[in-house]
């Protein structure tokens, strides 16, 4: 607690120690700090509501601790800060909606703790955000369990590069306004209770490399306009209620990775586009019943490492080029079709 008496101090960055016991409130006298980090300790017990006191405060990190109680309100009077990192903690209780208040955040991370109640919509002031993760970043803590609707008015965060919600207890549908996210890298939404369709919209985030909705109870087709996507690199999206044909258009995702379309409702043949995927390493459309055809020879331009297509009415050619192809992939799960 002596730490309190230190006036002039203006970085306290004590970070990755063996820290334990409580944050001193004392911490709060420090009215010249412009950077407190405490992450990775073992701090525990709440966090002082007299941090408050850090009018100059452009960055607080106690993110990996055993922190618990409630984010404090007070928090929201620091207009300054650029960084605001909690993540890892032990935290209860609602998301405060006057940290809509600090316009100047660039980074807010408050995932992996045990947080209920609604999204704020008042997030959604945080036009200057680059990175907003509530959901479950790592996973030796608990889950958030963060209910209600994804507000629209985070579809005002443009300069998003980061959006990380998965893990929670969402629900509704997923707002057309997160269309409006044009730089955003990485959407997470999957393990929530989302339901509704996937908005066409999400196909104008054409700097998206990874989009996660997987483990929801979403309906409807899969976008065409998905193919717009061409930095993508993992689509997600089992473990849904999605129906309908599989879109050529996703045949356009030139930097795709990984698509996993299995545990869904959806129908016809595998679209021979597909074969156009030359980065594809990963193909997963499994426990689709009303899947069904010939594999198409295209896919044979593919240097798969996974082809699953157990419980769905889809079988392999028995040509000899066909066979030598799918016996290089090292984890499948397909059916020949009978002569």
């Amino acid at each position: 607690s002596e730490l309190g008496n230190l006036a002039n101090l203006e970085q306290l960055v004590l970070g990755f120690n063996s820290l334990s016991g409580p944050i001193p409130p004392e911490i709060g006298n420090l009215t010249a700090l412009s950077r407190l980090e405490l992450n990775s300790n073992s701090l525990s017990g709440p966090i002082p509501s007299e941090l408050d006191g850090l009018a100059n405060l452009t960055r607080l990190d106690l993110g990996f601790n055993e922190l618990s109680g409630a984010i404090p309100a007070e928090l929201g009077s620091l207009v300054d800060l650029r960084i605001l990192r909690l993540v890892a903690n032990d935290l209860s209780g609602p998301i405060p909606s006057e940290l809509g208040n600090l316009t100047s955040l660039g980074l807010l991370g408050l995932g992996d703790n045990s947080l209920s109640g609604p999204i704020p919509p008042e997030l959604g002031n945080l036009t200057k955000l680059r990175s907003l993760w509530l959901g479950d970043n790592y996973a030796n803590h608990g889950d958030n369990f963060l209910a209600g609707p994804i507000p629209s008015e985070i579809g005002n965060l443009t300069n998003l590069r980061v959006l990380h919600l998965a893990g929670n207890d969402l629900s509704g549908t997923i707002p057309s306004e997160l269309g409006n996210l044009i730089n955003l890298e990485f959407l997470r939404l999957n393990s929530n209770d989302l339901s509704g369709s996937i908005p066409a919209e999400l196909g104008s985030l054409t700097s998206l490399e990874w989009l996660w909705l997987g483990n929801n109870d979403l309906t409807g087709p899969i976008p065409p306009e998905l193919g717009n996507l061409n930095s993508l690199q993992s689509l997600w999206l089992e473990h849904n209620s999605i129906s309908g044909m599989i879109p050529s258009e996703l045949g356009s995702l030139i930097s795709l990775e990984s698509l996993s379309l299995g545990a869904n409702e959806l129908s016809g043949p595998i679209p021979p586009e597909i074969g156009n995927l030359n980065n594809l390493a990963q193909l997963s459309v499994a426990a689709n019943v009303d899947l069904h055809g010939v594999l198409p020879q295209t896919l044979t331009h593919l240097r798969l490492s996974h082809l699953l297509t157990g419980g769905t009415g889809l079988c392999a050619p028995t040509d000899d080029a066909f066979q030598s192809w799918l016996h290089s992939i090292p984890n499948r799960q397909v059916v020949n079709c009978d002569n």
